[in-house]
């Protein structure tokens, strides 16, 4: 069985089954980290694209400007005005001992007030066990301070073929002027301390420098912005689950190492198949939200007959 078939049969097991004896907050509870007041939207796809998947509840933790563009596009998200506060390393306390996962990224910005907060942030994280997915701006953060997440087993890192060949370029101090290869993307996770990487592209390379899968499933020709934002905020709720279930069954060890890989490869292939459905309603004129629309059937189609 190659590694895509044994991740796949591995799904069934990670989803939280629905039942009566579950309480608000056991599916999760998701912090995305991002938002100034040029990108609140991006923070906002991020978020209820969670929801969507299935966690119980978000928080969003972004700067005082943004805070109530972010709290007036929905209800359902709860929103903190902390990431420019001077009392962040005081407020962050109060909220992240509830957290299950963090998704740090979705309109950061590049303020380098913020990316030293981010660093704290990260490390406080770390201690605590939590899974991380990075995208957008703290990508560009982290090509700067790789070490901040370096062997960091539940990080997931997501760039695109420009954040990819930045990373790479900081890393091993070579241009790349091409497109990366499944190669490339294992070496720069070797490098890294096996922290897992999802280069997204069209075809998705992910690999933890030691295992490498690829997600082909078919999305579309459309690259409207915001799409990375449904990824991450979805794989920020797989990571949780897939480490989750490994963590309260110690005896599979070989589980546990494919948590994070599992994470990445469910969410991409949500994503795709995201894309795919809403591409084939609205063609050209397909954007973000038509795709956040088409979670509930693409996850069901994807997901369903196995839970």
């Amino acid at each position: 069985m190659d590694k895509h078939s044994e991740l796949m049969k591995e799904l069934e097991f990670i989803i939280p089954p629905l039942t009566y004896d579950n309480h608000k907050g056991q599916a999760g509870r998701i912090g995305i980290v991002g938002g100034c007041i040029n990108y609140t939207g991006a923070p906002y796809f991020a978020a209820i694209s969670a929801l969507r998947v299935g966690c119980d509840l978000v928080h969003v933790f972004c700067t005082k400007d943004a805070s109530q563009v972010i709290k007036s596009y929905s209800p359902e998200l709860i929103v903190h005005p902390i990431l420019d506060s001077p009392t962040f390393k005081e407020d962050i306390l109060l909220h992240l001992p509830s957290m299950h996962s963090l998704v740090i990224g979705p309109g950061l910005g590049r303020d380098d007030a913020i990316f030293s907060t981010i660093h704290h942030l990260i490390d406080l994280a770390k201690g605590r066990n939590l899974p991380l997915v990075f995208d957008a701006d703290s990508l560009f953060y982290l090509k700067d301070a790789p070490k901040v997440i370096e062997s960091y087993s539940k990080a997931i890192l997501t760039p695109n073929k420009i954040e990819f060949a930045r990373l790479y370029n900081s890393i091993f101090k070579e241009e790349l002027n091409r497109e990366a290869t499944m190669d490339d993307v294992k070496q720069l996770s070797k490098i890294l301390g096996n922290v897992t990487i999802v280069k997204k592209g069209a075809i998705d390379i992910i690999s933890n420098g030691t295992a490498t899968v690829l997600c082909n499933e078919p999305g579309s020709t459309r690259r409207c912005g915001g799409q990375g934002d449904l990824l991450s905020g979805s794989m920020g709720v797989f990571n949780y689950w897939a480490h989750n279930y490994y963590e309260n069954r110690p005896k599979n060890k070989n589980g546990l190492q494919n948590a994070t890989l599992l994470a990445a490869l469910g969410a991409c292939m949500l994503t795709r198949r995201c894309n795919y459905l809403a591409f084939e309603k609205f063609k050209r004129s397909t954007i973000t939200t038509d795709m956040i629309s088409e979670i509930h059937t693409a996850f069901t189609s994807l997901f369903e007959k196995i839970i």
